[in-house]
């Protein structure tokens, strides 16, 4: 397992690792720019709507790769309907094979499963 803690300006360094870890995992190049984005998009709702505090772990899991994201701030509401922006965890959930939310007084966890080896 590997992990990073980040801040906002940090968030280039996030992408980095993600990149990192998904090559080092062995997962399809077609896949990796996905991976990266859903990461990025799931840190960057840490830093800006959590806590400017945030932390991004890595594991292998069944062939598969997860990443968890957790910061320490108070869970908010998704988008409202025709706002613009706000629609990060979609986008994740839409590039991750799973992707769960687990919310409450320790802060908001974002896990999600990416297919490790192709």
């Amino acid at each position: 397992m590997r992990r990073l803690r980040f801040r906002l300006p940090d968030l280039p360094q996030v992408r980095e690792f993600a990149e990192s870890e998904a090559r080092d995992f062995g997962m399809p190049a077609e896949s990796v720019n996905d991976f990266v984005i859903a990461v990025n998009e799931v840190a960057t709702n840490a830093v800006t709507h959590g806590d400017d505090d945030a932390q991004v772990r890595t594991w292998l899991d069944n062939g598969d790769l997860v990443v968890e994201v957790h910061d320490e701030g108070t869970w908010k509401p998704g988008p409202m309907p025709g706002s613009v922006g706000g629609m990060g965890l979609w986008v994740a959930r839409m590039l991750s094979s799973d992707l769960t939310l687990r919310i409450g007084n320790g802060g908001s966890t974002v896990i999600m499963r990416f297919p490790g080896k192709g």
